[in-house]
């Protein structure tokens, strides 16, 4: 028995040698994780100087302050432009009597029919109250979130007036939704996440969009003659900290703020936990050397408390070393004392203890009580949701006929870019003028990986299938991520054709090796054909058990991660085509022609680009089908696996048609 136990034990071993030797794997080691690992690498040399330079400059009051205006500029430059200020036909349409306070429901425009629904707690009695602007986190009830009520009327009943308006996405202001008013995404999260997809084709942000909301708040408030203009401050928690974190950077008339399980992108928390939600992530964010102290950081010298739960799934080591680089920034200032970190022994949120030591510091930074005293929070009455909506029909989008939601906005404005933008020529391909400003992230990619390093190629073992011989290659270069490659060569004895194909696929090299016959066929025309993996395609792709389906892209994480970095992950695939472009024309197969056959929406893509760049070389573009353009993909916002195309600011520029026009014949459809 123990004989026979041996035997099979050993024919199994066998058995999986021969399926190792035979699959299409070339990487070996556990390369689902290699694209993450080089991100995460990337974006510690991004941030790599930032300590030492925040160090230096806490050592006087003029580099803390030239260091606090640096970060006002990058905030401001990452956020992009902001609209004019146009009428904001702001409405009282109803009120709610409380003990010690009313509770007025206001309606404003932000922008021309972009409705912004929001409530106004204001004490009874007459006077100008010093005001706090509460964004609210990403609970889908908004304003009418219990802890949120809770936050507000304890302000109130302490002597202040509270706005505290729906953000984009949540509450009364779902922005894709059917005629009827239901929604079309799965939640708040996921239509951030969406619009800002959506937003960055047209060089705009979602972050943007909520801050404009904002400010258009502080605008409006500044038209009541109960509001104290000159005693404006701002309390945020969670997603409602982050746009509050925002507006600190760029917002002069706040002048005390607190920020409550705050998060927001950055090089600790990114490498933990990933990229958070569309509200939350900025193109070029780590490009700027922006983490999460930082848009703190711009708001200094002014009151600034931060609150914390011991037990939060917000990293506190994070916000703890937050809490010591700004303290760092004030103590250089001379106003250490306005800064502080409160911790509570709880978790997520804005908790009753949170509540009153936030109360207490705008008492005395906001109200001007030199002591005041310690504030308990009593019972409050809560209202619901119903009795809290401002529209008649619970949602701007049917309550107003000409509502202008963020994705038909994104859609007029590509629109627009159409007649604006000239036209795409061969001549500017040639060029590479078509890439600009785009181009910059490609750019950097290669001066970064590229320079002074040669393409090295390392033969792995060989796969045999049907008859065919497939090498097995790894082609590395500098600090470019090793790519996988099965190389098939046509027999020696038959005459060169002067042509090498080469190949990828959104699901990866298997699927084209999986198909001797067609193999077969490429032979017929191809002195080689190369299989390759892109990055985060095949071998290196992201683990689907690590992403979040709300975020409705299966590379959200890479995705974000990239545009975080200024990297956007189509940029980074086309550097990878190019080094294999750069093999098959350099390497064995010197001085010959390349085609290209690509299958899938992001392979494709890449292709083009690759084609546009190449020029001569690149003989022929063959595609199953043609990726849709950005264009269209504006016009269908619940659109899945967007991310992974998303190029900031494209359309100012060029489109996919647009593209395939310029390259003309070069293109084949298959």
């Amino acid at each position: 028995m123990k004989t026979f136990l041996l035997l099979l034990l050993a024919a199994l071993a066998a058995t999986a040698q021969v399926r190792a030797q035979t699959g299409t794997n070339v990487l070996d080691w556990k390369a689902n994780t290699t694209l993450t690992s080089y991100l995460n690498q990337q974006l510690h040399a991004q941030y790599a100087g930032r300590p030492a330079g925040l160090a230096r400059a806490a050592q006087s009051a003029a580099g803390a302050a030239a260091y606090r205006d640096s970060v006002r500029a990058r905030c401001r430059r990452v956020l992009g432009p902001l609209p004019a200020c146009t009428p904001l036909r702001a409405q009282v349409v109803d009120q709610l009597v409380r003990p010690g306070f009313r509770i007025e429901k206001i309606i404003y425009e932000s922008t021309p029919r972009h409705h912004v629904t929001a409530n106004l707690y204001v004490p009874n009695g007459a006077g100008r109250w010093p005001t706090v602007l509460l964004p609210c986190g990403h609970e889908n009830e908004a304003k009418a979130t219990v802890s949120y009520q809770q936050t507000a009327m304890l302000f109130a009943t302490h002597g202040f007036a509270v706005l505290v308006p729906d953000p984009v996405s949540q509450g009364e202001r779902m922005q894709l939704t059917d005629a009827a008013g239901k929604p079309l995404a799965r939640g708040g999260t996921t239509e951030h996440t969406l619009l800002n997809a959506q937003a960055a084709l047209v060089g705009h942000n979602l972050p943007a969009a909520e801050l404009w909301d904002n400010i258009r708040g502080l605008d409006y408030l500044a038209t009541r003659p109960d509001v104290d203009t000159a005693r404006f401050g701002c309390i945020g928690n969670s997603g409602g900290a982050t746009q509050t974190a925002y507006l600190l950077a760029v917002e002069p008339r706040l002048k005390v703020a607190a920020l409550c399980s705050y998060v927001a992108a950055g090089e600790r928390n990114l490498e933990l936990t990933g990229p958070a939600d569309g509200c939350v992530m900025l193109p070029n964010a780590g490009r700027a050397r922006l983490d999460l102290a930082d848009w703190p950081i711009a708001f200094a010298p002014k009151p600034l408390l931060l609150l914390a739960g011991r037990y939060d799934f917000v990293d506190f080591n994070s916000i703890e070393t937050a809490h010591a680089e700004i303290g760092s920034i004030y103590q250089a200032l001379g106003q250490l004392r306005q800064h502080q970190l409160f911790t509570a022994e709880d978790g997520h949120g804005i908790s009753k203890p949170k509540r009153e030591v936030a109360v207490r510091f705008f008492l005395k930074w906001l109200k001007g009580e030199v002591a005041p005293a310690a504030v308990q929070e009593g019972p409050l009455p809560v209202a619901t949701a119903r009795e809290l909506q401002c529209t008649t029909t619970g949602q701007v989008n049917t309550s107003f006929a000409d509502e202008e939601n963020l994705s038909a906005f994104y859609q007029a404005e590509a629109k627009r870019l159409v007649a604006a933008r000239p036209p795409l020529t061969a001549q500017k391909l040639g060029r590479l003028e078509f890439w600009q400003p785009t181009n910059a992230a490609f750019d950097v990619l290669f001066s970064r990986e590229d320079q002074g390093h040669a393409l090295r190629m390392e033969p792995r073992d060989t796969l045999r299938r049907d008859g065919l011989l497939l090498q097995k290659l790894i082609l590395r270069r500098g600090q470019f991520l090793p790519l996988p490659v099965l190389r098939l060569d046509a027999p020696a004895a038959r005459k060169a054709t002067g042509r090498v194909l080469i190949c990828f696929a959104d699901a990866g090299k298997a699927t084209l090796a999986d198909s001797t016959a067609w193999l077969r066929a490429q032979l017929k025309n191809y002195d080689a054909v190369l299989l390759a993996d892109l990055r985060g395609q095949g071998e290196t792709a992201d683990p689907g058990a690590a992403l979040d389906p709300k975020y409705y892209n299966r590379e959200y994480r890479p995705a974000l991660q990239g545009l975080h970095l200024g990297l956007p992950l189509l940029y980074q695939r086309m550097a990878d085509a190019a080094q294999l472009a750069r093999y098959a024309t350099d390497g064995p197969t010197r001085g010959r022609s390349v085609d290209v056959y690509a299958l899938g929406r992001s392979s494709s893509l890449v292709a083009l680009h690759l084609a546009a760049g190449l020029g001569p070389v690149m003989r022929q573009v063959r595609l199953p089908i043609l990726p849709v353009s950005w264009q269209e993909i504006l016009s269908q916002p619940t659109t899945k696996d967007v991310y992974s195309d998303v190029l900031p600011g494209v359309l100012l520029c060029y489109d996919v048609p647009d593209l395939v026009r310029a390259l003309g014949k070069v293109i084949k459809r298959m």
